[in-house]
């Protein structure tokens, strides 16, 4: 597939997804949008592909934002309608997603940049990101989740903070909050967050996808997560992958999981 506004590449079971708009910052534009969709979905009924990671080009933004000039003449229906598709089709999209995708902050993630680092999995960032909210300076609130995921990360309290002064935190602050899991250098980014990756793909594709829907459950109104994990532990019992698991197990080998 060509795209305009991403660079995919591919090597031993990881994809990387690039944000590719260095002139505007990687601002997320309707057609960004629609691409990282299409890139996702893609990936996702790919069998090669175990693990997704998303960053951004240059040294300076993961995602400085949305681009703000495509909806500033927004009526009060065009702009909810936004944030309601935008969620639909790539933020609630991610964090859905059966595969692990991980966010690798490679710089300033503003706005729709940090809703977009907060629908992945988890996150890594490299010592110089920057990250906020800063929609209300705007007239606006969040739009892309980032009322519900931010508080879900780093606490109502701090949330309320960060969204309210629409202030920027460190890399490290924001490793101190629990909103990434680890800081490294720009320069160690990629190749940390690859050695991740590595990691989880020695496990059953399977049960990681089936722990990614357990740990959502529990963030839905409505939803017990504890049911839903007990559901998808039994269906774990049904797969090719817990055969080959507990097999090796008691074999005292290194299983080889097929996703199956």
């Amino acid at each position: 597939m060509n795209y305009s506004n991403i660079v995919l590449s591919s090597e031993n079971n990881i994809a990387t997804i690039t944000i590719n708009r260095p002139t505007k910052l990687n601002a997320l534009n309707s057609e960004t949008i629609q691409e990282l969709h299409d890139t996702f979905k893609s990936l996702e009924n790919n069998s090669d592909i175990r693990v997704i990671i998303l960053t951004g080009s240059s040294e300076k933004a993961f995602v400085a934002g949305a681009d703000i000039a495509e909806f500033a003449h927004f009526s009060i229906a065009e702009g909810a309608q936004l944030a309601e598709q935008g969620q639909e089709l790539l933020f609630d999209f991610i964090e859905k997603l059966k595969k692990p995708v991980i966010a690798a902050i490679n710089g300033f993630a503003l706005g729709g940049g940090l809703e977009l680092a907060m629908s992945c999995h988890f996150r890594i960032a490299s010592d110089n990101a920057k990250m906020g909210l800063p929609e209300v300076s705007l007239g606006l609130i969040p739009g892309y989740g980032g009322t519900q995921r931010l508080p879900q990360l780093v606490g109502k309290g701090r949330a309320m903070e960060m969204i309210m002064t629409a202030a920027m935190i460190d890399a490290t602050t924001a490793k101190n909050y629990g909103l990434v899991n680890h800081v490294v250098t720009q320069a160690e980014l990629l190749e940390f967050t690859k050695s991740i990756a590595t990691k989880i793909i020695k496990n059953s594709p399977l049960a990681i996808s089936k722990a990614i829907k357990a740990i959502n459950a529990n963030y839905k109104d409505g939803v017990n997560g504890f049911e839903t994990e007990i559901r998808n532990f039994g269906k774990c019992f049904g797969t090719g992958d817990f055969k080959e698991g507990t097999t090796a197990f008691l074999e005292k080998r290194k299983a080889e999981f097929i996703g199956k």
